[in-house]
């Protein structure tokens, strides 16, 4: 199964923003990941959805996916500011959400995709009710708040049993993403184990070499481990 990979902007250089997200687009991203952080729910701010909003006329240019991850408290308050800013998948927390199926309704009735992510502790068991209702599972590798983390190993086996139970339950169409320490030392072994999108940061925009070039790397790396 081909892998998906996501630009995480969390890493791209601020000062030229739209020329980073360009320069992924043109490489060949189709899907771009906005981390939207509170100092809350993580340890960390970072964007909002004017960020989403700016960036929609690039993402329209290449015909690529704008997704917004929420590591914020309260998701359900700010659902449709992300959604009048265009954003096609959005995607809230299990840690975050009380009432998570109402909330995954919500977005879906904003005319989204809805999309469950999970901390690196949290049990894939909490989304046994859930996942008939979703589009997409995040799962984190690594703990949230900050880019340039290190991958954790037991991910691997979460994405595998993952993955099998979605071939149990007949429900194979829903995307797993894995988002965390990803970089050409682990993007391979995360296409193994059955992922199908990979959000890489600093392996894009800070990998010392022009983003055009750390794409083609990943992608090597990517389709060895598919």
């Amino acid at each position: 199964m081909a892998l998906t990979i996501a630009p995480s902007i969390l890493s791209a250089d601020f000062a030229r923003l739209g020329e980073h997200v360009t320069e992924a687009l043109e490489a060949g991203a189709r899907r771009i990941h906005v981390d939207i952080m509170d100092g809350q729910f993580v340890p960390n701010l970072t964007m909002g959805p004017q960020h989403v909003a700016a960036l929609r006329p690039l993402a329209d240019r290449y015909g690529a996916i704008l997704e917004a991850h929420l590591m914020i408290v309260e998701p359900d308050r700010f659902l449709g500011d992300f959604r009048a800013a265009d954003t096609d998948v959005i995607e809230v927390h299990v840690e975050a959400c009380p009432h998570l199926h109402r909330t995954t309704q919500a977005i879906r009735a904003l005319g989204a995709s809805p999309a469950v992510g999970l901390n690196p502790a949290t049990p894939l068991g909490t989304l046994d009710e859930i996942l008939p209702d979703l589009d997409q599972v995040l799962l984190m590798s690594v703990n949230p708040g900050f880019g340039g983390q290190a991958f954790i190993p037991g991910s691997l086996d979460k994405i595998r049993r993952l993955r099998h139970t979605l071939a149990e339950r007949g429900l194979d169409h829903i995307a797993i993403e894995v988002d965390g320490g990803v970089n050409l030392d682990t993007i391979g072994a995360v296409a193994e184990a059955g992922a199908t999108i990979a959000v890489a940061g600093n392996a894009l925009f800070a990998a010392g070499c022009a983003v055009s070039e750390a794409w083609l790397r990943l992608t090597t790396a990517a389709a060895a481990g598919s």
